[in-house]
């Protein structure tokens, strides 16, 4: 899991890596912590001072910040350590523990978000049993606890003599094993979830609502995650599965800058969706009751009966 989710890892021949390769990496670190901790601050203002409503959007983006501050706060330790070429004693390890762990949860908390917006989405009904804040809350602190526990574990199976050098005895599967449960598993799970909202939203695009203009928002907002997403990470692990390992350095700055990317993409995505989870019970009951009123009182004419579609919760959610 090492080697996947933290490309800055390095292999013993990329020790003798030309010194402004090195100096590039240290200053682009140093920007990423300076502009990520603004991003997430203003993150967290947002969702704890504006955002007064505890829904389930809240719960995910305010543990996406947590996960992506203590991440950035690790960079300019990491880019010292990778400087200076520092052995692997305990302060080391402590920052390699921070560093994957809060990576990990930050990749699956997005995964998360987009579960949520899909089962919201595409089935409105059986949301009202899925989701709720308590519930978005549980899902976050077992992932918490997994990820700590599984980190813990394999970072005591490491034999390395440098910081945040990749273990040259760990074997191709288990590396195998690392990218597809740090990268694979996550992209596609956000793919079908980012792909099937958008198909639903885009059925709607050209019947003339009112509400065109923002359901063509809320997609552009969607396609926005996914690709920040796929820029990020996809090149380092391209580059850690290629073994190409002059273009690591690089490619671990671009994964990094994903910790800034994700407070700037949530913050217009829960401006644009204005939060709608928060009055999900209501649209539901709304719904449902006028479907049990056609129900209990059949129409003269069948064209009267309008089944509840995916999309009129969204309907009934921007109207409110």
């Amino acid at each position: 899991m090492l080697a996947s989710c933290c490309p800055s890892l390095i292999t013993p021949s990329n020790l003798e890596m030309y010194h402004h390769v090195r100096l590039i990496e240290l200053v682009l670190y140093n920007l990423i912590f300076f502009f990520g901790a603004v991003f997430n601050a203003l993150a967290l203002w947002v969702f704890f001072c504006k955002i007064k409503k505890w829904t389930e959007t809240k719960v995910y983006v305010i543990n996406l910040v947590f996960a992506d501050c203590f991440v950035i706060c690790t960079l300019p330790s990491m880019s010292y350590l990778l400087w200076s070429k520092s052995t692997r004693n305990e302060l080391c390890q402590f920052i390699e523990a921070i560093y994957i762990i809060n990576m990990i949860v930050s990749i699956y908390i997005v995964s998360l978000i987009s579960i949520d917006r899909y089962i919201a989405i595409k089935h409105p009904l059986k949301a009202r049993t899925f989701r709720s804040p308590s519930k978005a809350a549980l899902l976050c602190g077992l992932l918490w606890v997994s990820v700590i526990i599984g980190t813990t574990l394999s970072l005591w199976q490491r034999h390395a003599a440098l910081c945040f050098q990749k273990d040259s005895t760990t074997p191709t599967t288990l590396s195998l094993l690392s990218i597809f449960f740090a990268f694979t598993l996550p992209l596609a799970i956000l793919t079908f979830c980012s792909t099937e909202v958008i198909r639903n939203l885009k059925r709607h695009l050209n019947t003339n609502s009112p509400e065109e203009k923002s359901i063509q928002k809320s997609i552009h907002i969607i396609y926005a995650n996914l690709i920040v997403f796929l820029v990020c990470f996809l090149p380092a692990n391209c580059s850690l599965l290629l073994k190409v390992k002059a273009s690591i350095p690089i490619c671990a700055c671009l994964a990094n800058s994903n910790c800034c990317l994700d407070a700037f993409c949530y913050y217009f995505a829960a401006k644009e969706f204005q939060e709608f989870p928060s009055v999900f019970p209501t649209c539901i009951s709304m719904r449902f009751k006028m479907n049990q009123s056609q129900e209990s009182q059949p129409p003269t004419d069948q064209r009267l009966r309008v089944p509840i579609s995916p999309f009129s919760f969204v309907e009934c959610c921007q109207s409110s």
